[in-house]
């Protein structure tokens, strides 16, 4: 699937990448409003059980790109971007299809696990972004990319909430199609960014999912980032892991109605990153805006435990909007401290503590959804995993300001 060494990358080569990731959230998003009932109905369990099985298949998803991101990214360091991109594009449309067929709880979990290969895709997209893109455009870019994935978590669970209408089954059979015409898209417009002089020779250590970690210690002022990066993923994965079992269990929300909400919560936090990080950057500068991103993810967290209807989530959503500016700038911090030729391990290293991150913590707000739902427990609750997210993003915005003061101190860019 190579090719040799284009001319720049053209508009549709750059919308292919885009197409790339927002299609990879489109098929995480639009599997949330159905899975719930899916794992009553084949699983013949209640949602208290139900959300905790939820957790282990994205936990199952999160453990697979934490094992594969490190490779991809490392194998795109050596043989280009293209052939590996196309690879995970065609290799999604056929776990798409894989799991439209799926008749057991296995079956979908073996799903989840090849949709967790695949959608590292993500990291040889910010790969290929970084080779593109100066230093100091990279907030913004990453931005683009972070609105691409949420645009897909808009279009994504409202597609799934309609079309579950006609059967669980259906929106894997559309994502699968969309898939396989973005490969052929891609086929013809994707141009390799990686010249043959800035690539380097593949080593099985540097692909070594915990050896991956390594990228945060060989370069200085990664680490710290590193920690601050998988606590703000840790405290986040609480929404993939409870939203949709938890708008049900207090609210009786319908499928419909889970896919409505998790569009708007997709609409809102894109718009901040595509319309606003670049100018609030510029304004206010990478930390500040970073710091307030946290502050807001802080608050608005705390705020869906205290939720009492409908009209005060959506509410809350706008506050929560902010929080699209941190993902992309801590990103561009962090791309900044390493070589050119490291992009690529860069982003797999990235991935790596994403998917840690949230691999626990999806497992774990599961677990404690499922506790305090638990039928006969004497407190009862569907908000606790909440409550407990903001405490975790306390210590995360805490961790930032302590590093931002450090750095301040010692004169690090």
């Amino acid at each position: 699937m190579s090719r040799a060494l284009s001319s720049p990358p053209s508009r549709h080569a750059a919308n292919f990448v885009m197409l790339t990731v927002f299609l990879d959230m489109v098929g995480f998003g639009l599997i949330m409003p159905v899975m719930p009932a899916l794992i009553e109905e084949v699983g013949h369990t209640g949602i208290d059980q139900a959300a905790i099985i939820g957790g282990w298949m994205f936990a199952a998803f999160s453990l697979a790109q934490f094992a594969f991101a490190p490779l991809m990214g490392n194998l795109s360091d050596r043989y280009g971007r293209r052939p590996l991109l196309l690879l995970a594009v065609f290799g999604l449309g056929l776990d798409f299809a894989f799991s439209a067929v799926a008749p057991t709880l296995f079956w979908l979990f073996v799903g989840r696990v090849l949709a967790g290969i695949c959608g590292s895709s993500w990291v040889i997209a910010n790969a290929y972004i970084a080779d593109v893109t100066p230093p100091e455009g990279r907030a913004r870019a990453f931005a683009m990319m972070g609105a691409a994935l949420s645009v897909g978590f808009v279009i994504g669970p409202a597609i799934g909430g309609m079309l579950g209408e006609f059967g669980p089954r259906v929106p894997f059979w559309v994502a699968a199609a969309v898939s396989m015409l973005n490969f052929v898209y891609g086929w013809f417009v994707l141009p390799e960014t990686l010249a043959p002089q800035n690539r380097r020779e593949f080593q099985w250590s540097r692909a070594n999912p915990f050896a991956a970690f390594r990228v945060f210690a060989t370069y200085r002022g990664v680490l710290p980032m590193c920690l601050l990066m998988g606590l703000y993923f840790f405290s986040t994965s609480v929404y993939p892991a409870i939203w949709s079992f938890w708008g049900i269990a207090k609210f009786g929300w319908s499928e419909g109605m889970v896919g409505l909400t998790l569009a708007m919560f997709g609409l809102v936090t894109g718009a901040f990153q595509a319309g606003l990080t670049g100018p609030v950057v510029a304004r206010f500068g990478e930390a500040r805006t970073a710091m307030f991103g946290l502050a807001c993810s802080m608050l608005a967290v705390l705020g869906y435990g205290l939720a009492t209807g409908v009209v005060m989530v959506f509410a809350l959503m706008i506050l929560h909007g902010p929080e699209g500016f941190a993902h992309p700038v801590l990103t561009a911090m962090m791309s900044r401290r390493v070589p050119e030729d490291a992009q690529g391990e860069l982003q797999g290293g990235i991935s790596a503590i994403t998917n840690v991150a949230m691999l626990a913590g999806t497992v774990f707000y599961s677990w404690v959804f499922g506790h305090f739902m638990a039928p006969g427990r004497a407190w009862q609750s569907p908000d606790i995993a909440y409550w407990v997210a903001a405490g975790f993003m306390v210590l995360t915005l805490a961790l930032f300001v302590l590093l931002k003061r450090r750095e301040d101190r010692l004169g690090t860019v």
